[in-house]
């Protein structure tokens, strides 16, 4: 039997809110880290949420999406949210019992990857495309296209 081969993605994520709560989206942008190429991308509207919910919805699309593509995967994710970055990598708790929820589904399904998950902060200028992404899914949302 073949060993399946061990993908490695680095994965930008951004949610927001135009009030908060109000209109949210995401943007994920995945490069295939051995290649270095954009292989997907996603940018679409997720209903009324906080700008804390979309975060995490992000990460969670991006991540649903790596393993639709199988299980032997390492990633490496770059957020603008730090609170958020710091909550995934076990530095603060997640009190919110929404956030919480999306929490516990985004470590549940990390566990059945076999390769490593890192979160890492970026300044935002350095997550522009992911930014873009979703302010497009917002823009087409409220007719702004």
């Amino acid at each position: 039997m073949c060993d399946a081969i061990m993908m490695k993605y680095k994965i930008f994520t951004d949610g927001g809110s135009r009030g908060n709560p109000g209109p949210a989206a995401i943007g994920a942008v995945v490069f295939d880290l051995e290649g270095g190429k954009k292989i997907f991308e996603i940018s679409k509207c997720i209903g009324s949420a906080t700008n804390n919910v979309a975060e995490y919805s992000a990460i969670e699309a991006a991540l649903d999406w790596v393993l639709e593509q199988g299980d032997s995967a390492s990633i490496d994710f770059f957020l603008d949210s730090e609170l958020v970055q710091r909550q995934l990598s076990g530095v603060y708790k997640v009190k919110d019992p929404i956030l919480r929820q999306i929490f516990l589904r985004i470590r549940s399904k990390i566990v059945g990857l076999k390769g490593q998950v890192t979160f890492a902060h970026v300044r935002r200028e350095f997550n522009a495309e992911a930014d873009a992404l979703l302010n497009q899914a917002l823009d087409k949302d409220a007719g702004l296209d």
